[in-house]
């Protein structure tokens, strides 16, 4: 079956580069954008329950943008002044320049991975001797504990905001040919809205081995994977599959 409309499972891209808009000029099929899931803060209040005491902490593991923003909202409740001397610690460096928002770059000790958390972990152990906090979310990817276990550094993780499955109830009634995840609570947020959700001859494209697996787990048909070496992108992998069944060049 010829592919028309996709439906990707996050926010549309605010760049006008997007290679998914090249993909709808090209390939002239329509792509709505439609998050699955959504980030909530968790209370002040929640967070003390943790036994988190931001005064204990000199340095703070930072993995996301989400995870700069609730650091510094919970801070604020909390009415703790973020000292000069603290040292933050980024997955990114696209984390380490949205902390800008909060801090004067310049004058501040940050310290920057490559992309994955293996890669940030030779600088966390340098400094192996501060007291870590790491602020994420409720899911956390299994990979950051242990790796922060085997360096033996003092940490400790806490929840500061949590993964919300979104509701899509308005597209019940809506049909596309391929629906496009990456996260394994994308495919979660589906089949929590639509219990009765029958794949059919709808395509499922996935991004990563642990969504996949969470598709094939809940007993869906993946069609489209990426990353693959052929396909390193999901737009890759979508212009493949679409060229295919399509016939277009």
């Amino acid at each position: 079956m010829k592919v028309k409309t996709i439906l990707v499972s996050q926010p549309e891209p605010k760049v006008e580069n997007s290679p998914y808009y090249d993909l709808i000029e090209k390939q002239k099929v329509k792509i709505d954008f439609r998050p699955f899931i959504h980030v909530e803060g968790v209370s002040s209040k929640e967070v003390r329950t943790q036994k988190v005491d931001l005064t204990k902490y000199t340095a703070i593991i930072l993995t996301s943008r989400n995870s700069v923003d609730h650091f510094f909202r919970i801070a604020e409740e909390l009415r703790f002044k973020v000292p000069d001397t603290m040292k933050y610690f980024c997955l990114s460096e696209a984390v380490a320049f949205y902390l800008q928002k909060y801090v004067v770059y310049r004058k501040r000790k940050i310290y920057v991975g490559k992309r994955t958390f293996t890669e940030l972990s030779p600088l966390i152990k340098k400094y192996k001797n501060e007291a870590f906090l790491l602020p994420s979310s409720d899911k956390l990817k299994p990979e950051v504990p242990s790796v922060l276990d085997e360096l033996g550094v003092n940490w400790k993780q806490a929840t500061f905001y949590k993964t919300v499955v979104s509701d899509l109830s308005d597209l019940r009634d809506v049909y596309y040919d391929i629906l496009v995840f990456f996260s394994p609570s994308g495919i979660q947020s589906l089949l929590e809205n639509f219990p009765d959700f029958k794949q059919n001859e709808t395509r499922i494209a996935v991004f990563g081995n642990t969504t996949i697996k969470a598709a094939t787990d809940y007993g869906l048909r993946v069609d489209i994977k990426a990353p693959t070496p052929e396909t390193p992108s999901m737009t890759m992998a979508l212009e493949k599959y679409i060229r295919e069944v399509n016939g277009k060049k």
